[in-house]
């Protein structure tokens, strides 16, 4: 099997590979709400299959007033975008300078959208052994090379940390300071006990936080995301990249998401459970090591000699698809994610990850 892609969530290739349909691979490499779209959402977009003879709605109004009631923020406040990915690739050409630092182990896109404008990338690479925390007075001196941009996930990809909103808070400021640019990627955030850094970034002129709408709302197949800054960045961002980006479907599926709040209750909640019963089932396969994780997948050391490639090929067999971590800078060939699932999906992959490990 193909290491050539560097993300999870590539059924359609991988099924194609083993000659099987996508609905027959189990995909732990995607982290995706594992209760699918909300009943809004699917009869919303059946609703709406009519409007698709009219263009988009090139202004996104709807959308940014629910995300606005949603956050608790002015609707100037928002950009949207096809995915948060479209976002990062149009930022390196907005900002100035060519210098950016990446708190690692992270999101690979930053990487491949900066080379794409001839940006030199430095890495600030956190420690498994220290859980990944990030140590203030190090980035400050790190910071102090001239750096224009500092990209961090929060909570970590792959790792899963949520940091504290002091730690935030100290990072805009160290930003603030050196004249750098922050890009602050909480994709995950919806998953977790909302920790948001929003109401500091919206009041600051160098920083923009990003967020995913197709993983917690489970329509990755859609292609939606949003930028929230202040309303000078977000008319800026709006004007980047070509028109018509987001599609009619995705602006109706993301405001009627918002609006399921039962779903997105029930979703947090399931998460929480499968999560706190998926590691205490996984601590029990003694050769693996778990790192603390608030998001809704886990990243895992392989302490046996075993590499998360075998693991992975192995899996494959039983059509089960995990997250080589490999290829994330800071870590090794013993690391691996798996997405939060369904318990059934979960048990399948203890059993299969128990046979493999024995």
């Amino acid at each position: 099997m193909s290491n050539s892609y560097n993300h999870g969530g590539n059924v359609f290739t991988v099924a194609r590979t083993l000659g099987v349909s996508p609905e027959q691979m189990l995909d732990f490499s995607a982290s995706i709400n594992p209760l699918g779209m909300s009943p809004l959402v699917r009869k919303t977009l059946i609703n709406s299959l009519d409007s698709l003879v009219h263009y988009p709605d090139i202004s996104h109004k709807e959308l940014k007033q629910s995300l606005a009631n949603h956050h608790g923020l002015s609707s100037t406040n928002f950009t949207i975008a096809n995915g948060s990915t479209e976002l990062i690739y149009n930022l390196p050409a907005m900002l100035s300078g060519n210098k950016a630092l990446i708190i690692s182990p992270s999101f690979s896109e930053y990487v491949g959208a900066l080379n794409q404008c001839n940006w030199q990338v430095e890495h600030f690479v956190l420690a498994p052994e220290s859980d990944f925390s990030i140590d203030i007075a190090k980035l400050e001196r790190a910071l102090a090379g001239g750096v224009n941009a500092l990209f961090l996930c929060n909570p970590g990809n792959p790792s899963g940390t949520l940091y504290k909103q002091s730690v935030i808070e100290s990072i805009c400021r160290l930003c603030q300071s050196a004249g750098t640019f922050l890009v602050l990627d909480e994709a995950f955030m919806d998953f977790c006990e909302e920790a948001s850094a929003k109401q500091i970034i919206v009041q600051s002129d160098n920083a923009v936080i990003l967020r995913s709408m197709t993983k917690f709302f489970g329509i990755p197949g859609l292609r939606l995301g949003y930028a929230i800054c202040n309303d000078r960045l977000a008319e800026r961002l709006d004007s980047m990249g070509g028109p018509w980006s987001v599609n009619t479907l995705a602006l109706v599926a993301g405001e009627a998401a918002l609006h399921d709040a039962a779903h997105n209750k029930k979703t947090v909640e399931y998460i929480q459970q499968q999560r706190k019963t998926l590691i205490e089932r996984l601590d029990r396969l003694s050769p693996l090591k778990l790192y603390p994780s608030s998001a809704n997948y886990l990243l895992i050391e392989i302490m046996n000699g075993q590499t998360s490639r075998e693991i992975k090929e192995q899996l494959l067999g039983h059509r089960i698809m995990i997250r080589d971590c490999a290829n994330f800078t800071g870590l090794t060939d013993r690391f691996f994610r798996i997405a939060v699932r369904t318990s059934k999906e979960n048990t399948l992959l203890i059993e299969n990850l128990g046979r493999i490990l024995k």
